[in-house]
């Protein structure tokens, strides 16, 4: 592996957001809808309407507002929203922290508990734990989000009163330091194993049917045979190799944990990325709108990248040139 490869990736990854930018500014701006009558109000007058689209340059031809807005992305502006009258830049990173909090600790409790509970079943196959845990991941895994998310806060938070109802802290109280720490952590942890809830199901079967084809193939059999536990075999020689489709899989399902992000967000009323989209579109904000859309091509895109370099650490026997 060397810094020839990842330049040869990252180039490669041009026309994507090239093809990614056309395709998105062209949906968003013969969508229906007038960013300026949301911006200026049902009741503005001509001029005034007259005075906005030219100072947001929406009085041009739409290849003329994007061969400018092309230009602009390539110098890192990405605009300016027209609701929060601030760069989109600004606006974005405002927000993008929680965002990134809750997509990451979805993540890793997704990942971790997804191999471990893979690795409980595949012990035993057939079995009352391998069939506890198909029953639970895969009931996450079928109901939607937005469903489980409102059944979690009704149980937990109301019922239960283990969990606060939503926000990303405690407004009642100004913690600071390790308190402020915690306050966030205890915020996320309903919210984060929501968004994890199908993510975990897929990593879960995946582990399992991973070691399961493993511990059948001929250096497990012989592993055994010399007299090695089962156990040993399973964690020492199967998983390593079953790990690489999981791995795959966690890279690609960025994209898929931040479109699920955006509706969990909104029911805790956690403020990151997933409210403001949604904000963003029903106001219009043209520019907000497509800043978001490439920033989650470029993380999809750099997850993936990460996923490839990924392998070759698991691995030894891949070599990426």
């Amino acid at each position: 592996m060397n810094g020839r490869y990842v330049l040869r990736r990252l180039l490669q990854a041009v026309p994507s957001l090239a093809g990614i930018l056309v395709v998105t500014f062209a949906v968003i701006h013969l969508a229906p809808g007038d960013p300026v009558h949301a911006l200026a109000g049902e009741g503005a007058d001509p001029a005034r309407l007259a005075e906005l689209r030219a100072q947001y340059g929406l009085d041009r031809s739409l290849p003329e507002q994007f061969l400018a807005y092309a230009g602009n992305v390539l110098t890192g502006d990405l605009g300016d929203s027209l609701t929060h009258s601030a760069p989109v830049t600004d606006v974005i990173r405002e927000r993008l922290w929680p965002t990134l909090l809750l997509l990451g600790g979805a993540l890793v409790f997704a990942s971790a508990a997804g191999v471990l509970l893979g690795i409980l079943a595949a012990r035993r196959p057939f079995g009352p734990v391998d069939f506890a845990v198909s029953v639970v991941t895969l009931a996450g895994y079928a109901i939607p989000g937005f469903w489980l998310a409102q059944l979690a806060i009704l149980f937990f938070a109301l019922e239960l009163g283990l969990f606060p109802l939503g926000g990303i802290s405690d407004a009642r109280v100004d913690y600071r330091g390790l308190a402020h720490v915690r306050d966030v952590a205890y915020h996320m942890i309903l919210p984060a194993a929501v968004l994890a809830a199908s993510e975990l199901a897929l990593l879960t079967r995946l582990t399992r049917t991973g070691l399961l084809d493993q511990m059948g193939k001929d250096y497990a059999r012989t592993a055994r045979a010399k007299g090695l536990a089962s156990g040993t075999v399973l964690s020492r020689h199967a998983l390593p190799n079953a790990l690489l489709p999981v791995v795959t899989i966690i890279g690609a399902r960025v994209g898929f944990l931040f479109s699920g992000a955006v509706v969990i967000e909104n029911v805790f009323a956690w403020p990151g990325l997933g409210t403001l989209i949604v904000n963003a579109a029903q106001t219009a904000d043209r520019p907000l709108m497509l800043g978001m859309v490439f920033l989650v091509a470029v993380s999809v895109i750099l997850a993936n990248l990460v996923t490839d370099l990924t392998y070759a650490w698991i691995d030894p026997r891949i070599r990426h040139r």
